[in-house]
């Protein structure tokens, strides 16, 4: 008699993995419902043209922010030592993508993102995930959200010339005593 070996188990799909499917179709049957509820109020015709306005609105919105997006970078290339300015282009492009996308679920999504208090509000949602993501013990490849968030903070610590800054944290008093106190003079470091 011979033992045949057990497969290995798959790992398991992240809770994102199993949730997401769900909420995009409880999304969908939400837009069709409210554009059936809509519809039966104003009639089709009235619909399809708010449906159609939203596109072109989100089209002039994504061109809107790329072109300021490309200004701030071309201010960028001629000044490489100023810090670089927070276009907010990423939540506009996003309130235009969900403008063109027909609902109106989507939409009203899209101008919680171009009003400054809710954009506020998004913005410090986006950051706890993403820390919550480089905090992920995920292994690499399990988690595409947590696998962007860390290559963004490893293209953080490079330099715009490719180079990486390598330091150590030294804390005041935790060493020998050997170099200056605080209190006098230092020279500044040469580059």
């Amino acid at each position: 008699m011979t033992q045949q070996a057990t497969p290995a188990r798959p790992a398991p799909r992240s809770r994102l993995r199993r949730v997401l499917p769900l909420v995009i179709t409880a999304w969908l049957v939400l837009e069709i419902w409210l554009l059936t509820v809509v519809a039966s109020q104003l009639g089709w015709f009235a619909v399809l043209m708010l449906l159609v306005g939203g596109a072109f609105l989100g089209g002039w919105l994504i061109k809107r922010a790329g072109l300021k997006a490309l200004s701030a970078a071309i201010e960028q290339s001629k000044q490489p030592q100023s810090e670089q300015p927070q276009t907010g282009t990423s939540m506009t492009v996003l309130a235009g993508v969900l403008l063109i996308l027909p609902g109106f679920l989507s939409d009203a999504l899209a101008l919680t993102l171009l009003l400054p208090p809710t954009r506020a509000l998004w913005r410090a949602v986006g950051r706890r995930l993403t820390k919550a993501a480089l905090r992920s013990t995920t292994p690499v490849g399990a988690d595409p959200f947590a696998d962007a968030a860390r290559l963004q903070e490893q293209l953080r610590i490079h330099r715009p010339d490719g180079k990486v800054i390598q330091g150590e944290v030294v804390e005041p008093g935790a060493g020998p005593s050997s170099g200056p106190s605080d209190t006098e003079y230092r020279p500044p470091l040469a580059g």
